[in-house]
């Protein structure tokens, strides 16, 4: 699975301007990441070739990615949760301990109650107590964490790529 990491200077991904017509190919992606350039161009009123040099751009510039996004519970992964994490002193090292482990999808730096979020991804019940209670509190840094269980994924979207600040 592709992964992205964010700036770590500003703790945001690349500032690279994107026009109207890049965020409609980004939006033609969304919808199908297999779309034909050809019909991407129709679409976004520009000829194949100019949609394959664009969309080279994009992902040369890390503004986006071209992945294959699957449910978790069709591959054998049946329990999901958040995890908010304190942390005494740097944050930057338990970042990057926790964000090594496989089962940590998305690992965010936040004000407010928690120091980090971690999003954790496993194979059942005693898979994720093994990762919160031996593994990510095992991390030096880490002083208490408090866990999110999922019971049902009402919404999950990638589209946010092409909202209009």
């Amino acid at each position: 699975m592709a992964t992205r990491n964010a700036d770590s200077r500003t703790g945001h991904g690349p500032s690279t301007a994107v026009d109207a017509v890049s965020l409609a190919i980004i939006e033609q992606l969304q919808e199908d990441g297999r779309r034909p350039y050809a019909a991407i161009g129709k679409a976004v009123g520009l000829s194949e070739a100019a949609v394959r040099q664009r969309v080279q751009k994009l992902l040369d510039q890390g503004v986006m990615q071209i992945v294959a996004v699957t449910d978790p519970l069709t591959v054998g992964l049946m329990r999901q949760a958040m995890v908010g994490i304190n942390v005494e002193g740097d944050l930057d090292p338990v970042a990057e301990a926790l964000s090594a482990m496989s089962e940590c999808e998305y690992v965010v730096m936040t004000a407010g109650s928690f120091d980090l979020m971690v999003e954790i991804v496993c194979e059942d019940d005693d898979h994720l107590l093994e990762t919160i209670n031996t593994r990510i509190r095992a991390v030096p840094g880490v002083r208490s964490t408090e866990s999110f269980v999922y019971l049902k994924l009402k919404k999950q979207t990638y589209m946010w790529g092409t909202r209009q600040p």
